[in-house]
């Protein structure tokens, strides 16, 4: 293993000042990003910044209808919390379905937004619930805040420090994993409040989370499967791998917007 600094600050702005003074420092909450790609080589922090400690990241409350789910709340955290059960059913069901439970009891909600994995589940919750990222600098709606594959808005110095889900009537998550590494082969949010229906896709775009528009605007008609039965989902733009062709991925898309839309009206 090579040779790194190790700081762990008790604040958010001691570790702002910490980012801001080393130009190759890194972020580390839960590691389950970061720590793998050390090993293989891939990056070389000269400082490792451990935000474990600031408690004031670590909540998980309702602020009049909003959730509040501070960044380094842990997937079996948010799964596990009583208030994001009430608040948000679907939101808790992807969380217990992240990973395995060594996974769920160390990765952050924060790291995996900030890494902004293709195939990671959040970003289709964040997307779809209209979630607001608050960082030590500002508020970052989901269109500015995701900017394609592992690419994100945040500057250099700037730390995730908890994400605000406005509430929704309907939601439900549905999601085809790799049975490897339970990553989202693909995975479909959909929201529903009112007339307003918002529907975000992980796991198939070549260029990460997106929402899938023409379904959209078909529930927002009329918010049922019947809606939907002259509805397809396009290959283009999707991902082809060894995991699965782009029109496999685009069948999947279809297929779990519609389990996710059945299981949004039983709610």
């Amino acid at each position: 293993m090579y040779t790194f600094a190790y700081q762990r600050p008790n604040t958010v702005q001691s570790a702002v000042d910490c980012l801001r003074e080393n130009d190759e420092a890194k972020l580390i909450a839960g590691g389950h990003t970061l720590v793998p790609v050390m090993k293989q080589r891939l990056v070389n922090p000269s400082v490792l910044i451990d935000l474990s400690r600031l408690e004031e990241l670590r909540r998980i409350e309702k602020s009049g209808q909003d959730l509040l789910v501070g960044a380094t709340s842990t997937h079996a955290e948010v799964a596990g919390s009583a208030i994001v059960a009430e608040t948000n059913p679907a939101l808790a069901e992807l969380a217990g379905s992240i990973g395995d439970p060594a996974v769920r009891h160390r990765g952050t909600i924060g790291g995996s937004l900030a890494n902004n994995d293709p195939t990671a589940d959040y970003p289709a919750a964040v997307l779809a619930l209209n979630a607001t990222i608050v960082t030590n600098k500002r508020s970052l709606e989901p269109e500015q805040y995701f900017r394609g594959l592992f690419t994100t808005a945040l500057d250099i110095d700037e730390i995730i420090t908890c994400v605000k889900f406005p509430h929704w009537t309907r939601t439900a998550y549905q999601k085809f994993r790799n049975p490897a590494s339970r990553y989202a082969l693909v995975g479909v949010f959909v929201a529903r409040r009112t007339s307003e229906v918002r529907i975000a896709v992980t796991g198939a775009g070549s260029d990460g989370v997106f929402r899938l528009t023409a379904f959209e605007d078909a529930l927002q008609e009329r918010f049922s499967l019947k809606a939907l039965e002259k509805l397809s989902v396009s290959p283009a733009g999707l991902n082809s791998d060894v995991h699965g062709s782009a029109e496999y991925r685009a069948h999947l898309v279809g297929v779990l917007t519609r389990r996710a839309v059945a299981i949004a009206l039983e709610s």
